[in-house]
């Protein structure tokens, strides 16, 4: 299990056992209900926007986005903001951010001729390298003000032979960041707050990516009003059949729950908010999080192919991914152009949809019994979470004693179902 430092905290990262089940368990803040949210919408960006990025890049050819490999990923994005016709983000009219390294790291390039020029040259050796464009915001004011939609395009190589071809980590993330960057480019009208669009390299490398951004970032990062991320858009949470997209982060900033409800979803995804506290950090929102830059962090969940070499285009719901793909692109556009922009809070209240969420996932396992072949316990433990939310409901209060409860019943979930 690693642990990454932020700031003053100390955060578990891509435990073995640590998975967003896990996560969806412990830390669910609430199911985005039909009657606050507008009737869903048809999806701007569609599956046949999505899919040619993600069977590009988790193809064999890219060898699994490591080394060299991720270099000729990190070209693909640049290409693509080219032809967006995009501004370069970096300075000297760069689309790419270099990321420095150690003689050692030099050493273990993948490249042998690569680390010989690297060891014989004065320069620090570069290990990898962000990739950022951008669209300056047409309000004389508020172009200061960043919006920054930011994903990992790197994955984890080859090793012993297998390619680790990371198909939903993250191709699908990256996907959608292309795209909706590639809708923004084409409206009439710019937003207007500036629009950022960031691939992140070496997030499977305790996020040294995003990292090296936040510290060393094109301008102060409290420009920065909203963060947005995701990793792994395209599966479902153990593969169960949830129609289901996780939305965590909107806690510290309560506008963004608003946002979340004014903006509905696309037809045929459901939106889950979840509380980030107890979850650490899985993804590139860490380093803004750490500086307290409002943020959300989109995910369907871990699935069984997770970091390993079955993690391929043929197993990606592109439906999905185009569903969540077009709802980043309308929070981006409702957040770049409201007039107040999202304002980071550190007070953190538990609330009853705490309470209809795991309701709500009790019901989505039970329609999802027959698939999934509970055992008698299972089910029994299933339907006494679900018999004691409706109690909880019912009675329309919910204390901490009970939020005591709702956590070790989580974590029974998590042990025995999931």
């Amino acid at each position: 299990m690693k642990i990454l430092l932020v700031g003053q905290r100390t955060i578990q990262l891509h435990g073995c056992q640590f998975t967003l089940r896990v996560l969806l368990a412990l830390t669910v803040t609430t199911f985005a209900n039909a009657e606050e949210s507008p009737s869903n919408w048809e999806g701007t960006i569609k599956p046949g926007h999505v899919r040619p990025h993600v069977e590009f890049l988790a193809s064999r050819q890219l060898g699994g986005r490591a080394g060299a490999d991720a270099v000729r990923a990190a070209a693909y994005l640049r290409k693509q903001f080219e032809t967006c016709r995009l501004k370069p983000l970096f300075a000297e009219e760069s689309y790419e951010q270099l990321i420095p390294g150690t003689e050692s790291e030099a050493a273990d390039a993948d490249d042998p001729l690569t680390a010989k020029s690297i060891s014989a040259s004065k320069s620090p050796p570069i290990v990898g390298r962000n990739v950022g464009a951008w669209i300056e915001g047409s309000d004389p004011e508020l172009r200061k003000e960043l919006i920054v939609i930011g994903v990992h395009f790197d994955h984890l190589g080859t090793r012993n032979g297998a390619v680790f071809r990371g198909a939903d980590d993250n191709a699908t993330g990256t996907a959608m960041m292309l795209e909706v960057a590639r809708q923004f480019s084409l409206m009439k009208e710019r937003p207007k707050r500036s629009v950022v669009f960031v691939g992140f390299d070496m997030e499977e490398q305790l996020l040294w990516g995003s990292r090296w951004f936040v510290a060393h970032p094109p301008w102060p990062i409290e420009n920065v009003k909203l963060f947005i991320t995701a990793d792994m858009i395209g599966r479902s949470l153990g593969d169960l059949p949830l129609p289901t997209v996780f939305v965590m982060g909107s806690e510290h900033a309560h506008q963004l729950k608003t946002t979340l409800n004014q903006v509905g979803s696309p037809r045929g995804l459901e939106v889950a908010r979840l509380g980030i506290d107890l979850i650490g950090v899985r993804s590139d929102y860490g380093p803004f999080w750490s500086e307290k830059v409002p943020f959300l962090f989109l995910s369907t969940g871990e699935h069984p192919d997770y970091h390993t070499p079955r993690d391929v285009p043929e197993k990606i719901d592109f439906d999905k991914v185009a569903a969540v793909s077009s709802l980043v692109l309308n929070v981006v556009q409702f957040a770049a152009n409201s007039e107040q922009a999202p304002i980071w809070t550190d007070d953190v209240s538990p609330d009853v949809d705490e309470v209809k969420a795991v309701l709500r996932i009790t019901q989505l396992l039970l329609e999802a019994d027959g698939q999934r072949r509970f055992t008698d316990l299972q089910r029994l433990i299933v339907t006494q979470a679900q018999n004691k939310c409706q109690q909880l409901l019912a009675k329309g209060t919910f204390t901490v004693n009970d939020r005591k409860w709702l956590i070790r019943t989580s974590q029974l979930l998590l042990l025995s179902v999931f």
